[in-house]
């Protein structure tokens, strides 16, 4: 017999899902028998990419800015009009900046807040109440091993911002819901990226790194998953960081 699957019947929404981790955790869910909405901003090409990916069916995909008011707004309902009221939400989008502050224009620092952290608020605030009226609901917000350093300007501002919302929200919404984080160390499918920006981050990562590697998005997915099903029902208000151990503190 085949075990059944974590997430049979549930409604799932994936900020940011274009592409990078977010397609990795729409992947993930929809393996597990989640419906998933796929939001994006601006990719709709890649989007429909993932969309057609995806296993199982019923997904859809929905654009909009859910670093607004208006757009968060409208992404919910959308995917409520739908497919329903969301079960599982993934706060995912999120942008990446280390321009130094001093050379950070205001107009980046507010985008980068906005995409990263603001858009965690709006959308939890929408889809929070049908979860506790439901009474079940798992929000999984993605930090950054960012969070855990000094060097990464605004990014890393808002990355540790997301890890006290999500203990926030957890003393707020539970008993019926749980809100956990995810921080991502440095993953492996970004690293040239991420050496672009910076040629030694990735060997630096590397050195400090216990595991002696660099994680995959689809680690960081399973875990995702993980946190959705009833092994996980008394966790809540954690930080997870899938890193290998790259954030301890090194003498």
């Amino acid at each position: 017999m085949t075990a059944p699957l974590v997430l049979q019947g549930r409604r799932a929404l994936v900020t940011g899902a274009s592409r990078n981790l977010g397609a990795a955790v729409a992947r993930a869910l929809a393996a597990e028998g989640a419906r998933v909405a796929l939001n994006f901003r601006q990719s709709a090409s890649e989007a429909h990419e993932v969309l057609d990916s995806l296993t199982g069916s019923g997904h859809l995909l929905v654009a909009g800015d859910v670093g607004t008011v208006l757009g968060a707004d409208a992404v919910v309902a959308e995917v409520e009009r739908s497919a329903g009221l969301v079960d599982v939400l993934v706060n995912n989008a999120g942008p990446f900046s280390m321009t130094p502050y001093l050379q950070l224009d205001p107009e980046e620092f507010d985008a980068i807040w906005k995409a990263n952290l603001r858009s965690v608020y709006l959308v939890t605030r929408r889809v929070a109440p049908g979860m506790l009226a439901a009474g079940w609901g798992r929000i999984i917000n993605i930090s950054a091993g960012s969070a855990f350093v000094r060097n990464h300007s605004v990014y890393s501002l808002a990355k540790e911002a997301v890890i006290t919302l999500t203990e926030q929200l957890a003393l707020e919404l539970g008993p019926a819901v749980t809100v956990n984080c995810v921080a991502p160390g440095q993953i492996a499918e970004s690293a040239e990226e991420m050496s672009r920006i910076d040629p030694d981050f990735v060997n630096t990562v590397m050195s400090r790194t216990p595991a002696g590697r660099l994680v995959t998005r689809a680690e960081v997915a399973g875990i995702v998953v993980a946190l959705c099903s009833t092994t996980f029902d008394m966790v809540t208000g954690v930080t997870i960081a899938v890193d290998g151990g790259g954030h301890l503190p090194v003498a």
